[in-house]
């Protein structure tokens, strides 16, 4: 079994990505560590804790923390709802959160089983920065990092140059990419064109009638109609059941390169870009994997079949 822990400020497309790993026959998932970002941080715990119970999942939950390092507080309501979950006013969760700080809870996990765990996150790096200050040998204990955040051509979701996760805070991103962790990368244009979901693809996961399809499908309407009019998508781009789906299922991943990666954290035109040297103009170390593309119709395939075990 892959061990698995996950570090989200859930909201509706994180939620689909819990969904995923849930539902992976060979995947434990040992803890969901929470962290401040499309919501607050007690909205986030709360809708992850939901998630959990709809998939009849008995994983523990902590929470983190409840602010970037430097950057105010900027959540992203106008893209989830204001509860993160497209304002479907759904049941609070009964099970309440660990008693320990999600940053002592990683250092502690990775450390009691050094190489065994991967690390998925969904959110800004918040925790992974702060629990890598405090020790930095969890760079080493963490088997592999997969990153949902950035861009690798330049894409951006929040800027013009940034991507939510990376812009949300941007210092604590450059201190993950400068840690020396195994890092793959995933940017939110992965989950655009080809990838998003078309009207006929929706409907097909609704049609599975099941408590999670739904859910899946209705807590990211409000998501559909900000990609559909802020930013010109014609379906359901889910960046992050993408990114687990690549995680989940290395063979999504049909592109990808060996480069050198850092985040722009002092401009007030790009700050959190994250810039990729493909072409190794720089002469630096590659410090993460990239994924360039993904093959859509895998992917599709993976998160119909994932949802299709649910309840």
């Amino acid at each position: 079994m892959r061990r698995l822990i996950i570090d989200t400020d859930t909201a509706s497309d994180d939620a689909v990505a819990i969904m995923m790993a849930i539902a992976a026959k060979d995947v434990s998932v040992d803890a969901l560590t929470i962290v401040a970002g499309n919501v607050s941080l007690r909205q986030a715990s709360t809708n992850a804790r939901f998630t959990l119970e709809m998939c009849r999942a008995d994983v523990p939950v902590y929470e983190g923390c409840d602010r970037p390092w430097l950057q105010e507080p900027s959540t992203a309501h106008w893209y989830h709802g204001n509860d993160g979950m497209g304002d479907m006013n759904y049941s609070p969760p009964v099970k309440g959160v660990e008693k320990d700080h999600a940053v002592a809870a990683l250092i502690k996990r990775f450390c009691d089983a050094p190489g065994e765990i991967d690390l998925v996150t969904l959110g800004p790096l918040t925790n992974i920065a702060t629990a890598l200050s405090m020790e930095p040998d969890l760079a080493q204990w963490v088997n592999h990092c997969y990153v949902m955040g950035g861009s690798a051509a330049t894409l951006g979701n929040v800027t013009p140059a940034a991507e939510y996760n990376i812009w949300c805070d941007p210092d604590a991103a450059k201190r993950v990419f400068q840690s020396g962790m195994s890092i793959t990368m995933l940017g939110w244009e992965l989950s655009c064109d080809e990838a998003a979901l078309d009207q006929a693809e929706q409907r097909i996961i609704t049609s599975l009638d099941t408590r999670c399809a739904q859910i899946a499908m209705d807590c990211n309407r409000s998501a559909l109609d900000a990609s559909r009019d802020l930013q010109g998508q014609t379906g359901m781009a889910l960046a992050d059941p993408v990114a687990m789906a690549v995680a989940l299922y290395p063979q999504v991943a049909s592109k990808t390169c060996r480069c050198f990666v850092d985040v722009e954290t002092t401009s007030e035109l790009t700050r959190g870009m994250t810039v990729v040297d493909k072409n190794n103009v720089l002469d630096a170390q590659a410090n993460a994997t990239v994924c360039l593309e993904i093959n859509a119709s895998v992917w599709k395939q993976k998160l119909l079949a994932s949802l299709s075990a649910l309840p």
